[in-house]
């Protein structure tokens, strides 16, 4: 454990539990968040996501791309 974290766990320890509690809840969401997250999108997905955006650059830089007109959705 970082000193950072032990330092954060030591002042949460001093909060009531309610408060204790509801600090608790934020850093479990982000973590189940991003576990979700990376079972929803392999590694493999990712490398896809890079290429498609590698390509919509190279588009854009090569003046293939015009701006988006919401009217035209």
């Amino acid at each position: 454990m970082t000193q950072l974290l032990q330092k954060a766990f030591e002042a949460a320890g001093k909060l009531s539990p309610e408060a204790q509690d509801a600090l608790a809840r934020a850093p479990l969401f982000e973590l189940e968040s991003e576990k979700a997250w990376d079972t929803a999108f392999p590694t493999a997905a990712a490398d896809g996501l890079v290429v498609l955006a590698d390509e919509a650059l190279s588009e854009h830089c090569s003046r293939k791309t015009r701006p988006l007109d919401p009217n035209d959705l």
